[in-house]
């Protein structure tokens, strides 16, 4: 039957999920995406079990304000730093390890602001020397590199569809075996429960006890049909084109007057500022010549603060962008100042 058809299929995605991170079917839970992952790792096992949480300058705010909720404060929510161009101070790291042994670590894998890749096997490495559990948010690395939890060493590991050119509204949390069965589901409904009385609920095994009512089945499907596409077009072609339209896209905004560049990326994520111009203004322009960029705080409030900046205007690549669809942003990027100077 169809519905048979769809289940089969609602699991195979899983299969795909679990080869695609080098993990195992059991350890691989559906949600709705990276935020909900982090908030259920946030309420269902951390607001219980550690006393401290340890992040970084570069989290987006689904890394920041779960952690608050769960009652992780200025002094239990700790923060290490970074240099000049935003890498991670793994001095400042350990030190911060080393003072709060059994933490819990959560740090992501790339910025969303400003392509920053954290280096994160060492980071997990120094993590566990002083027994902390490591969370990696990858919703900015799956489509980039190919991600191995092994090799990583990480407890966990979430993403979202919309990020590896799935739906929205749906994502993955990756978490080792016997933390996910340590852990109490996330909510309680239809098709996570073993038995049902008035008196009590007995649930299923991980990952099904975490996946309570109608589930997005569709976005899953789709998502393991993303994954399949990721890898015919082979991370390795991924990478080469990226690093291209990386470098070109670089040589051309290190020539536009007066721009403020921030760092050098090592995703091709480009944040920069214009002197003398709101990145609001710049951002309606281009949208006004079908140029789509991001410009604000991209989620990450606490960051720009620290740069004594408001905001950024952010232009992204990806495989499928093209040397000349650079060109044709920098030819509207150009007319929008010429537009704001006059």
């Amino acid at each position: 039957s169809s519905a048979n058809r769809a289940t089969l299929e609602y699991e195979n995605a899983r299969e795909k999920v679990a080869q695609f991170l080098n993990s195992d079917t059991k350890e691989i839970v559906f949600t709705k995406g990276t935020t909900e992952g982090i908030n259920m790792v946030a309420s269902s096992f951390v607001r219980d079990n550690f006393s401290k949480v340890i992040i970084t300058p570069l989290e987006h705010h689904a890394n920041i304000v779960p952690w608050h909720l769960a009652g992780f404060d200025k002094e239990s929510l700790l923060v290490c730093d970074i240099d000049e161009d935003l890498q991670i101070d793994l001095r400042s790291f350990e030190r911060l390890v080393q003072k709060n042994p059994h933490s819990f670590v959560s740090i992501i894998h790339v910025s969303n602001s400003f392509g920053v890749v954290t280096p994160i096997e060492k980071m997990t490495e120094i993590a566990h020397k002083h027994h902390c559990t490591v969370l990696v948010d990858g919703a900015q690395s799956v489509a980039h590199f190919p991600i191995d939890v092994e090799k990583i060493g990480c407890d966990f590991f979430l993403f979202s569809g919309h990020k590896i050119f799935a739906p929205t509204g749906v994502g993955v949390l990756y978490g080792r075996y016997e933390l996910l069965e340590r852990m109490d589901p996330y909510q309680g409904g239809g098709a996570m429960i073993e038995d049902v009385s008035f008196e009590k609920s007995t649930f299923l095994e991980p990952p099904l006890k975490f996946e309570a009512g109608t589930t997005n089945i569709a976005g899953v499907i789709a998502l393991g049909r993303a994954l399949e596409y990721v890898q015919q077009v082979g991370f390795e072609n991924i990478s080469k084109q990226e690093q291209t339209l990386k470098n070109y896209f670089s040589k051309r905004l290190h020539q536009v007057a007066g721009v403020r560049i921030y760092n050098d990326p090592s995703v091709a994520i480009f944040s920069f500022g214009v002197d003398g111009i709101h990145f609001s203004d710049i951002a309606i322009l281009l949208d006004k010549q079908n140029i789509q960029i991001r410009a604000g705080h991209h989620c990450n409030m606490p960051l720009m603060k620290k740069l004594g900046i408001q905001g950024t205007i952010r232009a992204s690549l990806s495989f499928y962008n093209t040397t000349s669809e650079i060109d044709a942003f920098f030819t509207a990027l150009n007319k929008a100042l010429q537009m704001l100077k006059d």
